[in-house]
Protein backbone atom coordinates (compact mmCIF):
# COMPACT_ATOMS: atom_id res chain seq x y z
CA UNK A 1 0.00 0.00 0.00
CA UNK A 2 1.28 3.45 -0.92
CA UNK A 3 1.27 5.69 2.14
CA UNK A 4 0.79 9.42 2.09
CA UNK A 5 3.63 11.35 3.71
CA UNK A 6 2.61 12.44 7.21
CA UNK A 7 3.50 15.97 8.15
CA UNK A 8 5.78 16.16 11.23
CA UNK A 9 4.40 19.62 12.04
CA UNK A 10 0.94 21.16 12.37
CA UNK A 11 -0.81 22.92 9.51
CA UNK A 12 0.14 26.41 10.70
CA UNK A 13 3.86 25.67 11.13
CA UNK A 14 4.87 26.96 7.69
CA UNK A 15 3.28 30.38 8.14
CA UNK A 16 3.68 33.11 7.04
CA UNK A 17 5.14 31.50 3.91
CA UNK A 18 2.34 28.97 3.40
CA UNK A 19 -0.86 29.39 5.38
CA UNK A 20 -2.66 26.73 7.41
CA UNK A 21 -5.69 26.64 5.12
CA UNK A 22 -3.51 25.86 2.12
CA UNK A 23 -1.66 23.08 3.95
CA UNK A 24 -4.95 21.57 5.15
CA UNK A 25 -6.45 21.65 1.66
CA UNK A 26 -3.33 20.75 -0.29
CA UNK A 27 -2.12 17.92 1.94
CA UNK A 28 -5.38 16.87 3.56
CA UNK A 29 -7.56 16.90 0.43
CA UNK A 30 -5.57 16.94 -2.83
CA UNK A 31 -2.65 14.76 -1.76
CA UNK A 32 -4.96 12.36 0.08
CA UNK A 33 -7.10 11.97 -3.05
CA UNK A 34 -4.10 11.24 -5.25
CA UNK A 35 -2.91 8.64 -2.75
CA UNK A 36 -6.26 6.84 -2.58
CA UNK A 37 -6.77 6.77 -6.35
CA UNK A 38 -3.20 5.62 -6.95
CA UNK A 39 -3.68 2.73 -4.54
CA UNK A 40 -6.97 1.74 -6.16
CA UNK A 41 -5.53 1.94 -9.68
CA UNK A 42 -2.34 0.08 -8.79
CA UNK A 43 -4.46 -2.80 -7.48
CA UNK A 44 -6.45 -2.94 -10.72
CA UNK A 45 -3.28 -2.77 -12.81
CA UNK A 46 -1.52 -5.49 -10.79
CA UNK A 47 1.41 -3.26 -9.79
CA UNK A 48 0.59 -2.64 -6.13
CA UNK A 49 3.59 -4.76 -5.07
CA UNK A 50 6.01 -2.34 -6.74
CA UNK A 51 7.39 0.92 -5.42
CA UNK A 52 5.94 4.17 -6.76
CA UNK A 53 9.26 4.81 -8.50
CA UNK A 54 9.11 1.44 -10.26
CA UNK A 55 5.53 2.02 -11.38
CA UNK A 56 6.30 5.45 -12.82
CA UNK A 57 9.52 4.36 -14.54
CA UNK A 58 7.77 1.40 -16.20
CA UNK A 59 4.39 2.74 -17.28
CA UNK A 60 4.87 1.26 -20.75
CA UNK A 61 4.57 -2.21 -19.20
CA UNK A 62 0.90 -1.53 -18.38
CA UNK A 63 -1.02 -2.55 -21.49
CA UNK A 64 -4.38 -0.99 -20.60
CA UNK A 65 -4.27 2.62 -21.82
CA UNK A 66 -6.81 3.88 -19.28
CA UNK A 67 -5.01 2.34 -16.32
CA UNK A 68 -1.66 3.57 -17.64
CA UNK A 69 -3.00 7.11 -17.83
CA UNK A 70 -4.47 6.88 -14.30
CA UNK A 71 -1.17 5.59 -12.93
CA UNK A 72 0.73 8.40 -14.62
CA UNK A 73 -1.62 11.08 -13.30
CA UNK A 74 -2.40 9.81 -9.81
CA UNK A 75 0.87 7.98 -9.24
CA UNK A 76 2.64 11.13 -10.30
CA UNK A 77 0.44 13.18 -7.99
CA UNK A 78 1.21 10.85 -5.12
CA UNK A 79 4.97 10.80 -5.74
CA UNK A 80 5.32 14.51 -6.47
CA UNK A 81 3.38 15.56 -3.38
CA UNK A 82 5.26 13.17 -1.11
CA UNK A 83 8.52 14.73 -2.29
CA UNK A 84 7.15 18.26 -2.01
CA UNK A 85 5.91 17.92 1.56
CA UNK A 86 8.85 15.91 2.90
CA UNK A 87 11.26 18.67 1.87
CA UNK A 88 9.34 21.51 3.55
CA UNK A 89 10.10 22.49 7.13
CA UNK A 90 9.64 25.42 9.53
CA UNK A 91 13.43 25.17 9.96
CA UNK A 92 14.09 25.37 6.22
CA UNK A 93 15.53 28.19 4.16
CA UNK A 94 19.08 29.13 3.24
CA UNK A 95 20.29 28.45 6.78
CA UNK A 96 19.56 24.75 6.38
CA UNK A 97 21.86 24.63 3.34
CA UNK A 98 24.85 24.68 5.70
CA UNK A 99 23.55 21.41 7.19
CA UNK A 100 23.15 19.73 3.82
CA UNK A 101 25.30 16.86 2.60
CA UNK A 102 28.69 18.12 1.40
CA UNK A 103 28.30 16.31 -1.89
CA UNK A 104 25.08 18.24 -2.60
CA UNK A 105 26.74 21.57 -1.85
CA UNK A 106 29.63 20.69 -4.16
CA UNK A 107 27.22 19.64 -6.93
CA UNK A 108 25.19 22.85 -6.59
CA UNK A 109 28.37 24.88 -7.04
CA UNK A 110 29.72 22.73 -9.87
CA UNK A 111 26.58 22.27 -11.94
CA UNK A 112 24.51 25.38 -11.22
CA UNK A 113 26.92 28.04 -10.06
CA UNK A 114 25.95 28.12 -6.41
CA UNK A 115 22.84 28.35 -4.27
CA UNK A 116 21.73 31.80 -5.43
CA UNK A 117 22.04 30.79 -9.07
CA UNK A 118 20.13 27.54 -8.47
CA UNK A 119 17.26 29.42 -6.85
CA UNK A 120 17.18 32.01 -9.64
CA UNK A 121 17.19 29.40 -12.42
CA UNK A 122 14.63 27.09 -10.82
CA UNK A 123 12.37 30.00 -9.89
CA UNK A 124 12.37 31.12 -13.52
CA UNK A 125 11.51 27.61 -14.73
CA UNK A 126 8.69 27.34 -12.17
CA UNK A 127 7.29 30.77 -13.00
CA UNK A 128 7.43 29.97 -16.71
CA UNK A 129 5.57 26.66 -16.47
CA UNK A 130 2.39 27.23 -18.48
CA UNK A 131 -0.70 26.11 -16.57
CA UNK A 132 -0.48 23.43 -13.91
CA UNK A 133 2.76 21.58 -13.30
CA UNK A 134 6.05 21.35 -11.44
CA UNK A 135 9.65 22.43 -11.46
CA UNK A 136 12.18 19.78 -10.44
CA UNK A 137 15.78 19.64 -9.34
CA UNK A 138 17.00 16.17 -10.22
CA UNK A 139 20.14 14.07 -10.06
CA UNK A 140 21.17 12.35 -13.27
CA UNK A 141 22.59 8.81 -13.26
CA UNK A 142 26.01 10.46 -13.67
CA UNK A 143 25.48 12.55 -10.52
CA UNK A 144 24.85 15.90 -12.23
CA UNK A 145 22.13 18.29 -11.05
CA UNK A 146 19.59 19.44 -13.64
CA UNK A 147 16.53 21.71 -13.48
CA UNK A 148 13.44 20.84 -15.52
CA UNK A 149 9.70 21.50 -15.65
CA UNK A 150 6.89 19.01 -16.16
CA UNK A 151 3.19 19.59 -16.92
CA UNK A 152 0.31 18.26 -14.84
CA UNK A 153 1.53 15.45 -12.53
CA UNK A 154 4.34 14.27 -14.78
CA UNK A 155 7.89 14.07 -13.46
CA UNK A 156 11.34 12.91 -14.61
CA UNK A 157 10.45 9.31 -13.68
CA UNK A 158 7.30 9.06 -15.78
CA UNK A 159 8.98 11.00 -18.59
CA UNK A 160 11.67 8.32 -18.87
CA UNK A 161 14.67 10.59 -18.34
CA UNK A 162 16.44 8.27 -15.91
CA UNK A 163 16.83 11.21 -13.51
CA UNK A 164 15.76 11.17 -9.85
CA UNK A 165 14.00 14.28 -8.47
CA UNK A 166 15.25 15.68 -5.16
CA UNK A 167 13.23 18.92 -5.11
CA UNK A 168 9.66 19.26 -6.38
CA UNK A 169 8.24 22.78 -6.59
CA UNK A 170 4.47 22.59 -7.05
CA UNK A 171 3.00 25.33 -9.24
CA UNK A 172 -0.52 24.01 -9.48
CA UNK A 173 -2.84 26.80 -8.34
CA UNK A 174 -4.07 24.74 -5.38
CA UNK A 175 -0.54 25.01 -3.92
CA UNK A 176 -0.72 28.77 -3.53
CA UNK A 177 -3.98 30.40 -4.64
CA UNK A 178 -5.66 30.71 -1.24
CA UNK A 179 -2.84 32.97 -0.01
CA UNK A 180 -1.10 34.34 -3.09
CA UNK A 181 -3.99 34.44 -5.60
CA UNK A 182 -2.45 34.90 -9.05
CA UNK A 183 0.96 35.97 -7.73
CA UNK A 184 2.82 32.76 -8.48
CA UNK A 185 6.21 34.48 -8.28
CA UNK A 186 5.55 35.53 -4.66
CA UNK A 187 4.71 31.95 -3.73
CA UNK A 188 7.88 30.69 -5.43
CA UNK A 189 9.95 33.18 -3.46
CA UNK A 190 8.31 31.99 -0.23
CA UNK A 191 8.97 28.34 -1.12
CA UNK A 192 12.71 28.84 -0.68
CA UNK A 193 12.16 30.14 2.87
CA UNK A 194 10.82 26.74 4.00
CA UNK A 195 12.78 24.32 1.82
CA UNK A 196 14.73 21.91 4.04
CA UNK A 197 18.14 21.63 2.36
CA UNK A 198 19.30 19.09 4.91
CA UNK A 199 16.54 16.73 3.70
CA UNK A 200 17.36 17.55 0.09
CA UNK A 201 20.96 16.58 0.81
CA UNK A 202 19.81 13.23 2.17
CA UNK A 203 17.79 12.63 -0.99
CA UNK A 204 20.76 13.57 -3.17
CA UNK A 205 22.98 11.10 -1.33
CA UNK A 206 20.40 8.31 -1.80
CA UNK A 207 19.53 9.03 -5.45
Amino acid sequence: MFEQYRLPYDSAALEPHIDAATVETHHGKHHAAYTKTFNDTAEKAGVADQSAEEVLRNLDRVSDEGLRRMLRNHGGGYYNHNLYFMTLSPEGGDGSFTQADDSLKAAVERDLGGLAALKEKMSAVAAGQFGSGWAFLSKTPEGKLVITASPNQDNPLSEGTGNTPIIALDVWEHAYYLKYRNLRADYIKAFWEILDWKKVGELYAKA
